[in-house]
């Protein structure tokens, strides 16, 4: 019994990871700018099949596309911000809302036009590879995606703490008012809170191409999962979006393990209820 927990620990963990990235660009937008971005998983399956491409097309590994997909994706998070996002923020909430839900609706519908619902699938060298420790196992696939979330992570923490531009980011975050006035470019800020957070989305989606099948609607599955991670996490935290991340993937999996293949879900909306019940601000509010 010990063994099934501990490999169905290890299994969520490494899911978990994946969530992260697509969870932190959700906080950090919501952070920095103020805004939801319905929009984020449609950015992971973006990055799915530019990496799709780059492998069927060029030969380039997964991970080697990164170096492709993430500055793609910042370029778009940047024209996405300085076209789109700039116009509705002076309004209330609801043009906010409908702005991020719309672009949502036509990436999708325009990657259902021109890429087909079929799926597309990766296989990489280390695709099926798997470590043996013990009587636990771990896919190889899923241990690179989550050394190289936690890496990116790790990195976007000392960007937001050691930087100018980071600690710009977390003014901007706390009082964007009082930050302008002390001489913060507030769309500067923000442009680069959004390409970093598309930036993340388009990781995951090169992260997750060896064992994961990208099609047009792959981001909603994906996104759902941020939104209860940021909820879980506490609004605007990154830390707390990491951690909630990872807790859910746990919980994911766990609730496929020992209740069903179909629970896992219902499992990660459970113990959101709870802490809602428990702790409406987040796990990793204030008291």
């Amino acid at each position: 019994m010990l063994e099934i927990v501990a490999q169905a620990v290890i299994n969520g963990l490494l899911i978990g990871g994946i969530y992260a990235l697509v969870s932190i660009g959700v906080t950090l937008i919501f952070g920095v700018v103020k805004i939801v971005n319905f929009a984020q998983g449609e950015f992971v399956m973006i990055g799915m099949y530019v990496t799709f491409f780059l492998a069927t097309q060029l030969g380039m590994d997964p991970i080697v596309s990164l170096v492709v997909s993430m500055p793609l994706l910042f370029l778009i998070g940047v024209g996405v911000q300085h076209f789109l996002i700039r116009r509705v923020l002076g309004l209330n909430d609801l043009p906010q809302i409908f702005l991020t839900f719309a672009l949502s609706l036509l990436i999708l519908n325009v990657a259902l036009m021109l890429l087909t619902p079929n799926y597309r699938t990766l296989h990489t060298s280390y695709s099926d590879a798997a470590l043996h420790l013990g009587g636990l196992t771990v896919p190889v696939a899923k241990l690179i995606a989550f050394g190289v979330a936690m890496l990116l992570s790790a990195i976007l923490w000392v960007f937001l703490h050691t930087t100018d531009l980071g600690r710009a980011m977390r003014a901007a975050s706390q009082n964007r008012d009082v930050a302008q006035l002390m001489g913060i470019n507030p769309h500067r800020v923000f442009a680069v809170a959004l390409g970093i957070a598309l930036a993340l989305a388009g990781a995951a989606g090169s992260l997750l191409m060896p064992f994961y099948p990208a099609y047009p609607m792959v981001g909603q599955v994906f996104v759902l999962m941020a939104f209860v991670a940021v909820v879980l996490g506490t609004l605007g935290n990154v830390v707390g979006a990491l951690v909630a991340s990872l807790l859910m993937g746990i919980a994911e999996s766990l609730g496929i393990q020992f209740i069903g293949a179909d629970s896992g879900l219902i499992v990660v909306f459970l113990l959101l209820l709870i802490t809602l019940a428990v702790k409406p601000s987040g796990l990793a509010a204030r008291s």
